[in-house]
């Protein structure tokens, strides 16, 4: 199973999109998708940088292997609706930790309001998803793609995001499709 862990107030018109793409996708593999109560941003607030006005991207992964962990899930998704960063970035749009198998996306950049577009719920869902499978390509130990096209693509800014697709090249499906299969004889599902 992989887990979306909502992490404070995540919209919910998201989180169902996530885990009906997420579930569509990886259904092939005989892996469910859940949305999993979810964690208090609260817990999270040594991770807030005041000068910087953004959360430390990595403080969150350790809380979410702890629930990979409980609930045995094969991967962990955690959502945030806010600002990340990590050392010497600017911003992320998402992080991963694949020995760990948790990952993280921030909604906060991924709203067209953010760049002072017009609110577009689609292009949002778009774009989530697509750091959403980013993520987990990491967390399946997926390194970045040269295609721009490829969803493993590197995206500098939101434009490289809106370029490339949800889904991966060919090279990165068959590299995904291994991993998986390991992973599963790993954990035993």
């Amino acid at each position: 199973m992989i887990a979306i862990v909502p992490i404070g107030e995540v919209p919910g018109d998201v989180l169902s999109f996530l885990q009906t793409n997420l579930s569509a996708f990886y259904a092939r593999y005989g892996i469910e998708v859940r949305i999993i109560g979810g964690l208090s941003l609260n817990a999270f607030s040594h991770a807030f940088d005041m000068y910087r006005g953004q959360f430390l991207g990595r403080a969150f992964l350790p809380a979410l292997s702890l629930v990979k962990r409980d609930f045995r899930a094969l991967a962990v998704l955690g959502v945030v609706d806010v600002d990340l960063y990590e050392p010497g970035l600017n911003f992320i749009f998402g992080i991963a930790h694949p020995g760990f198998g948790v990952a993280l996306i921030s909604l906060y950049r991924l709203y067209p309001e953010f760049y002072g577009e017009p609110p577009d719920r689609k292009l949002l869902k778009e774009r989530a998803l697509k750091e959403a499978m980013h993520e987990l390509g990491h967390v399946f130990g997926l390194e970045h793609c040269p295609n721009p096209k490829c969803v493993m693509h590197f995206s500098n800014s939101i434009i490289d995001t809106d370029i490339k697709s949800w889904m991966y090249c060919e090279s990165c499906l068959r590299k995904l499709e291994e991993r998986i299969s390991r992973s599963h004889v790993r954990s035993g599902t």
